[in-house]
């Protein structure tokens, strides 16, 4: 949430450069309040856990916010039950004229598959050109990620011979984004996915940042410099024993290019319980960017078509260097070391 200072404060200006939100009182009493409009396009076939996940980091927030259920139409659901669907999901053409302060669009278990292959591709790009001109500014969760890079942007997907699979380090790059402020140095991220975006393509694109990235898994959290599109291509979402549960799916189908999770079970021990160990990054994440959608969202929703073509959203935080370590010392955690999940690090560490 924002302060609300006296006006003419010296430190506003310190403020404004770390990012934060600060009113003076005339503008504290000119703005408008209203609940957050959010709408969540649900792409995973275990719908009520995932809706539980996202409505579970929404709640955080200390904002009102009015949440949405969207479905596709080309593609029904089959671990959920259609008395579910109609009841609380609608499809893509009920929404056409609605406008909303945030959209969510899920990953899905189709990240092996050329996106031509998947049914509702077509489908997929409508509701991405859709929220261009809708939504105020949206998130992209894993293979929405993927897939929105890849057509609004030209990244492309690259798939992996081995899926990258457990919790890895995630290095932040600009200490004072609007997003990821407050986060620490360092922060853990589950990874479930059996591909990664050519880094190259997003390097070259002057629309995109990295926000987060790892030696291991790669970039975490990018988004345009606007933050009209927010792409998280790990799972900060998930529950405690969600890669655990999928540990055991892959298991069942006899999947022979899935690896033991990593950095997950202390010890790389099944029986003993995982560390909940990236929940506060988690939270803070939605939180920032629920805050975000509210400081600088229009009052009328109507005026998201004209702010989104005219590319004036209230804010820009550019980052300029290629992504790394923000330390000078290269530490990097879970290299030859237990970094936070039980056993001893050796005195010659």
């Amino acid at each position: 949430m924002p302060i609300k200072i006296p006006s003419g404060l010296p430190a506003r200006d310190i403020l404004d450069s770390e990012r934060i939100f600060a009113l003076e009182k005339p503008e504290a009493e000119q703005q408008r309040v209203r609940p957050l409009r959010l709408v969540i396009l649900n792409l995973m076939p275990k719908k009520i856990e995932t809706e539980t996940q996202l409505l579970r980091l929404i709640s955080k927030s200390p904002l009102q916010v009015d949440v949405d259920f969207m479905k596709t139409s080309t593609h029904e659901g089959t671990h959920v039950s259609s008395d579910h669907l109609v009841k609380f999901y609608e499809n893509p053409d009920e929404f056409a004229d609605n406008y909303y302060d945030g959209l969510v669009i899920t990953g899905a278990p189709v990240e092996h598959l050329d996106f031509e292959q998947v049914d509702y591709w077509p489908e997929f790009k409508e509701i991405v050109d859709w929220a261009s001109r809708h939504v105020f500014s949206t998130m992209y969760l894993c293979w929405g990620a993927m897939g929105a890079l890849n057509y609004r942007y030209g990244v492309h997907k690259e798939l992996l011979d081995e899926k990258i699979f457990g919790v890895f380090p995630q290095y932040l790059q600009d200490e004072y984004c609007f997003l990821t402020n407050g986060f620490d140095e360092i922060a853990l991220q589950p990874h479930s996915r059996l591909a990664g975006v050519n880094e190259a393509d997003v390097a070259a694109n002057p629309d995109l940042q990295v926000l987060t990235w790892g030696p291991q898994s790669g970039p975490g959290l990018i988004a345009t410099r606007d933050f009209s599109e927010v792409f998280a291509l790990g799972h900060w979402e998930y529950g405690k024993y969600t890669l655990a549960e999928e540990y055991k799916r892959d298991m069942d189908k006899g999947m022979t290019n899935v690896p033991f999770p990593r950095n997950y079970f202390p010890d790389d021990n099944p029986n003993v319980e995982p560390p909940f160990s990236w929940r506060a990054h988690a939270n803070l994440l939605w939180r920032n960017w629920l805050n975000w959608v509210y400081q600088t969202t229009p009052y009328d929703l109507r005026e998201v078509p004209q702010l989104r073509a005219e590319k004036r959203l209230g804010t820009e935080r550019s980052i300029r260097h290629a992504p790394g370590s923000p330390r000078a010392d290269g530490f990097a955690p879970f290299e030859g070391r237990r970094y936070g999940m039980g056993g001893t690090i050796p005195e010659s560490a």
